[in-house]
């Protein structure tokens, strides 16, 4: 019934990885929350939050892209302890930003763009790396264990973060983040190397053309990237959560409306083993990710705070099923040499989406509503959603149990 605690148990090196990611994304999901309440505190404008998204979107496709290739070339190792570093410089820019007199809102669009350009670099490797450091038998329980960190992350840091904010101020949480990264650093430094078998001899263009080909050759694995960016971008309601918070006159309790869907993902993936049971994984991605519109389309319904925290509650429930499902998939049909590549287009699929909805969510409340923003994300992302089992029918009847080729 509980999630498989195997792999941290027994191997010893995903141990030292799974602690060190899931301490760092705790401090990132603090900054998640004070980055966009910083931009919205400036400028009091739910555009111009998700403005911030745009900005991370271009170094983010860029980087990430190339980053993959990167993770098929070096070891992966290296590159995620380079990444974290430099992800920690920046973490220490939104600090010093914070106690200037008048922290500029130029040097937050900058910082956010650069983080991102580190975290392209990260993410590929990262994911790639997981599955050369567990056994294939793992997987399905190594994908809810991630579901787990993000939701424990999720969930903590952006109610931690709310309550520095509110009760400490921006300075001490962007401090806190940036102390996170230490232990990341050094998790990564006490990890062994592993090799890349058939490794890239460079990390260029035609290299990255490559794996793109892979993508949309295997129906299995572009499935489940267009399922879940059809659902992140038209239902993603984050960027509206400031002013939602504002205009429910619920501002103290914002953090909250962050940790909503983690609390959701999170006992799903602690609850996660019955899953393992039901095979037709690409019926489960598209159900999931529908149901995900339905509860954002509730939420659009009522501005009721608690029945808000109840249907991101559901939303994020969804979305865990739904990426469990993707991550299994990822590792049974995506061989190791591409790895990488592949991993970046994972994490485009999973970042961009939602940047993009962000952008689309901020974008439609500037000139309707709140409320009409969130109703009408959800309305047409359960039709989009429902309407790709006629699109994608072959990964509608994708099973579990493929090998890589």
């Amino acid at each position: 019934m509980f999630v498989d605690l195997k792999p941290l148990t027994k191997n010893p090196e995903f141990r030292k990885l799974f602690i060190g990611q899931t301490i760092s994304f705790f401090g990132s999901m603090m900054t998640y929350v004070a980055i966009p309440y910083q931009v919205y505190e400036i400028t009091k404008s739910s555009f111009m939050v998700g403005v911030t998204s745009t900005i991370q979107l271009v170094p983010l496709l860029i980087s990430g892209l190339y980053g993959g290739a990167l993770a098929d070339k070096i070891d992966r190792r290296k590159l995620l302890l380079l990444s974290e570093l430099c992800l920690l410089i920046c973490a220490l820019g939104f600090f010093v930003n914070s106690i200037l007199p008048e922290p500029s809102l130029n040097l937050i669009y900058a910082l956010a763009a650069l983080s991102s350009v580190f975290v392209g670099l990260h993410r590929p490797a990262m994911d790639a790396l997981v599955p050369q450091i567990v056994p294939p038998s793992d997987f399905a329980s190594v994908a809810a264990l991630g579901s787990l960190r993000y939701a424990i992350g999720a969930i903590a840091g952006p109610a931690l973060g709310g309550w520095l904010i509110s009760s400490y101020g921006l300075r001490l949480t962007y401090l806190v983040d940036s102390s996170t990264f230490l232990i990341a650093i050094v998790s990564l430094y006490k990890m062994k190397s592993v090799p890349i078998p058939n490794a890239l001899a460079k990390a260029g263009l035609s290299e990255i053309i490559e794996g793109l080909k892979f993508a949309k050759n295997n129906p299995s694995v572009l499935g489940t990237y267009l399922v879940d960016i059809i659902a992140m971008v038209l239902a993603m309601p984050i960027a509206l959560f400031p002013q939602l918070a504002d205009e429910l006159n619920q501002k103290r309790n914002l953090g909250w409306l962050y940790a909503a869907m983690p609390v959701g993902a999170g006992l799903v993936s602690l609850f996660s083993k019955p899953l393992n049971r039901f095979s037709r994984h690409g019926a489960g991605v598209i159900l999931s990710a529908s149901l995900w519109g339905a509860a954002i389309l509730a939420m659009g319904l009522t501005q009721n705070f608690y029945f808000i925290l109840f249907t991101l509650f559901l939303a994020g429930a969804f979305d865990s099923v739904s990426a469990i499902y993707r991550s299994t998939i990822w590792n049974e049909v995506i061989p190791t040499n591409v790895r990488g590549r592949l991993g970046s287009l994972n994490m485009l699929s999973y970042m961009v989406g939602p940047l993009l909805g962000n952008l689309r969510a901020g974008s439609m409340a500037s000139v309707t509503s709140t409320q009409q923003s969130i109703l009408w994300g959800g309305v047409i992302c359960t039709i989009c959603c429902l309407a790709c089992i006629q699109i994608f029918p072959e990964f509608w009847r994708y099973r579990s149990g493929l090998k890589p080729e």
